[in-house]
C-alpha cells in the first residue's frame, strides 16, 4: 500500500499542465486531491472547507505569492512543500526550513518521495 493512500493533498499550482500532472501522479499513488487551486484565495477557501493532510504550494500564482496559504498551513501544523523556479532566497525566513522542490521537477518522483515521507505518519480522519 502506498504511503499516500487515503491522504488528502492540497495542490496549489497555477500552471494547468503542471497541476494536472501532479494530480494524476498523486491520485495514482492513492492520494485524495483537494484542488488544484490556481490562486492563493482559492487555496485558502479549499483549506477551510477540507483540511488536507499535506500540501504542495507553487510560490508564484499569477504574479502573487502563496505565502498566505503557507502561513495558514503552518498555523494549523500541517506539512507542506514549496514548489518554485525561483532562487531559495525568495522564500521568507519563516518558511526557510520547509522542503523546496525546484521546477522543473518530475511529478512521478515527487509522488514517490511524498509517499515515502508520509508512510510512517498516521492519516487524519
Amino acid at each position: 500500500m502506498s504511503g499516500l493512500s487515503g491522504r488528502r493533498i492540497l495542490v496549489v499550482e497555477d500552471e494547468y499542465f503542471i497541476a494536472d500532472d501532479l494530480v494524476v501522479a498523486l491520485r495514482a499513488a492513492g492520494a485524495e486531491i483537494i484542488g488544484p487551486a490556481s490562486t492563493w484565495r482559492e487555496a485558502l477557501s479549499m483549506l477551510e472547507a477540507t483540511p488536507p493532510d499535506l500540501a504542495i504550494l507553487d510560490i508564484n500564482l499569477r504574479g502573487e505569492n502563496s505565502f498566505a496559504v503557507a502561513d495558514a498551513l503552518a498555523a494549523r501544523g500541517l506539512p507542506f512543500v514549496l514548489a518554485t523556479g525561483y532562487d531559495p532566497s525568495a522564500i521568507p525566513e519563516r518558511h526557510a526550513g520547509r522542503p523546496v522542490w525546484q521546477k522543473p521537477f518530475d511529478v512521478d518522483e515527487i509522488a514517490t518521495a511524498l509517499s515515502q515521507d508520509v508512510a510512517e505518519a498516521p492519516a487524519k480522519n
